[in-house]
């Protein structure tokens, strides 16, 4: 089994094109090409983690967090991502990184996490942006069906749960063909029109260049009509954060409790709410990792609880008096991915050896 293999079944779980801008999600180290002998993974790739994949006979880490960030003009060992990379590169081992196409993916950081909490999603804190288009393309009724079937072939079509969808419209075209045109039909110089159908999809906007190529290569005409038009909504199932319900119903005592045992948090830093003695927390919202920029929009959906991680002071005392605010802890609130990753490896490949690092991926120490 190939590395590429393992990485594309990752990334059909957690799409790179769900990465924010500022991101680094993919390959960090290594060859796609190599025969995988065994996955690690982990929340952050490490010298120490290195050495156990090592260990274990992996040639594969996934972590969830980039090896880099930022682009690296030396790779002398000087910094830890460095030293990382090169003890990789000396054992032969690939590292590849999700990141934030895990955290907007619809079963990825924080549905992971919503799980283990016992909140059911309702929506998304904060959907993605640009990553959905429609199509637009007009096709004679002859060729209809074929460019219909080539554009859901090429990944056009799929919402939600749902795929080859589309929308058609019957209708009538006119063109003249000119000197040195090549028509399918009608005749050079002379107005002609023929009966055609609009189909309409969408798709994702990494999959704009396969579905192109399709419809140029079967779309009968020489100089096909069709649009690619951004669309402002997006899945909503896609996004970063989650907000949803509580079936437990437990006191903010309790609920602050719960969060602790289920994350394994030694300690968690929260807000002081007064919901009257008999108040019972049961709209939730979350983010594995740095959430505070979204607390706003957890309050504007009625949560009266927001599980994160790495919430400012200033945000402490602003929302103290609105919201249930638990700082979890970053690592604490992103680990469970490392199980939901192996998951996704095991199930696609059972003949593969997946382990989850029993390395301490957290720097933090509590005392």
């Amino acid at each position: 089994m190939k590395i590429a293999a393992i990485i594309n079944a990752i990334e059909q779980y957690a799409c790179p094109a769900l990465q924010e801008k500022w991101d680094n999600t993919g390959l960090q180290v290594g060859s796609v090409h190599d025969e995988c002998t065994g996955v690690l993974v982990c929340l952050d790739a490490t010298p120490a983690v290195v050495a156990e994949a090592k260990e274990k006979g992996c040639n594969l880490i996934v972590s969830h967090h980039p090896l880099f960030f930022k682009p690296v003009k030396k790779l002398v060992g000087a910094t830890l991502p460095q030293a990382t990379a090169l003890e990789a590169i000396k054992a032969g081992i690939a590292i590849y990184s999700s990141h934030t196409a895990a955290d907007s993916a619809s079963a990825g950081v924080n549905a992971v996490l919503a799980q283990r909490l016992g909140v059911k999603p309702m929506r998304v804190l904060q959907p993605v942006e640009g990553y959905m288009v429609a199509l637009s393309v007009i096709v004679p009724r002859s060729h209809a069906e074929v460019v219909q079937a080539a554009l859901f072939d090429a990944g056009a079509g799929a919402i939600g749960n749902y795929d080859c969808c589309s929308f058609s419209i019957p209708g009538q075209g006119t063109f003249r063909p000119l000197e040195g045109s090549n028509p399918f039909v009608g005749t050079l110089g002379l107005s002609h029109e023929e009966d055609g159908i609009q189909i309409q999809v969408v798709l994702p906007t990494h999959k704009m260049g396969a579905v192109e190529s399709a419809v140029l290569e079967v779309h009968p005409y020489e100089t096909p009509a069709y649009q690619f038009t951004p669309m402002l909504n997006a899945p909503s199932q896609l996004g970063i954060g989650i907000y949803g319900i509580s079936d437990d119903g437990l006191s903010p005592e309790a609920f602050v409790e719960h969060v602790k045992q289920v994350l394994g948090c030694k300690a968690v830093r929260t807000t002081k709410v007064d919901f009257g003695p008999d108040a019972k927390i049961r709209r939730v919202a979350l983010c594995g990792g740095a959430g505070g920029e979204l607390i706003g929009r957890a309050v504007a959906m009625g949560a009266q609880a927001y599980v994160t991680a790495d919430i400012r002071y200033h945000d402490f005392v602003d929302y103290r008096d609105q919201i249930l605010l638990i700082d979890a802890g970053h690592f604490e609130t992103e680990a469970p991915i490392k199980e939901a990753f192996a998951q996704v490896v095991s199930k696609r490949f059972p003949m593969v050896p997946v382990y989850c690092t029993s390395s301490t991926d957290n720097p933090i120490n509590y005392q």
